[in-house]
């Protein structure tokens, strides 16, 4: 199958602009999934919970996602876009993901970073892998790299690919997920964003190279550090689930949890 990535370059607050720019962008190639930066829609530096609110959508009911399930549906893609969404009165950095039949599912920052303590709340949608052009797809969203248990969590699912929507700005994530993809076996498909955001009198700038990776780490794709562009490889879900290392080693099957830390307990 053939996987993309859209690094965009939104404006922040210019919501129905920047769909419409990351549907050009998708319209320049041909993949059966796409991969957007978080927070695609709206930008990321927001000045307060109010803001946050304000620019927020139902998901998938607000304008953005029924611009791109229109356009999944239209040419029979599926895709993942990173999106503030409200839910009552609650905001979170959520992630769209939806296929040419429509909405499939909505996934939850599960670790939010810095600042994004003060706009959004927490996740409360445990990681999930869902079928997505005969692939099984899980979801994270940019922070969520730094925490080797969600990309191990979404591989003991079964996930084949790991579609990683974010705005990244810490200079590791990149090279990170080299590692994600070879201890759990799995494609990998950072869609990260470009530019510099200056608002109130913060400023950010986004490190764009968004990335491909295969489950031996090959990079099948690789964008830019400053511009907008699309990528697109060519993978096959099936490599993805041979987890055997060797004659004698399977990388799931070789686990021992009974001696492992359990989740959600600490050390004395």
């Amino acid at each position: 199958m053939r996987v993309g990535y859209v690094q965009s370059a939104p404006v922040f607050g210019e919501t129905a602009a920047n769909v419409e720019r990351s549907v050009e962008l998708m319209s320049l190639g041909s993949a059966e999934l796409w991969v957007l930066p978080e927070l695609a829609n709206t930008g990321y530096m927001f000045t307060s919970a109010a803001e946050a609110r304000e620019l927020a959508e139902p998901v998938p009911d607000g304008p953005s996602s029924r611009r791109w399930m229109d356009f999944a549906k239209e040419t029979g893609v599926s895709l993942v876009a990173g999106i503030a969404e409200l839910a009552d009165r609650t905001v979170y950095n959520s992630a769209l993901v939806c296929s040419p039949e429509g909405h499939v599912t909505t996934y939850r920052k599960t670790h939010l970073f810095d600042a994004e303590n003060k706009w959004f709340e927490p996740g409360d949608t445990p990681p999930a892998v869902v079928t997505l052009a005969g692939a099984r797809v899980g979801v994270m969203i940019c922070f969520d790299w730094f925490f080797p248990e969600v990309a191990r969590t979404l591989a003991l699912l079964g996930a084949d690919i790991i579609a990683h929507p974010a705005n990244l700005v810490l200079p590791w994530c990149q090279r990170a997920m080299l590692a994600r993809c070879i201890e759990n076996h799995v494609y990998a498909v950072t869609a990260n964003r470009v530019g510099t955001e200056d608002r109130a009198g913060s400023a950010l700038t986004y490190t764009g190279g968004s990335q491909i990776l295969s489950p031996s780490a090959e990079l099948l794709a690789g964008a830019s550090a400053d511009a907008e562009e699309i990528g697109v490889a060519e993978l096959d879900p099936a490599t993805a689930r041979d987890k055997r290392i060797n004659d004698h080693n399977d990388l799931l099957a070789d686990r021992r949890p009974e001696f492992y830390l359990r989740l959600g307990e600490r050390e004395s």
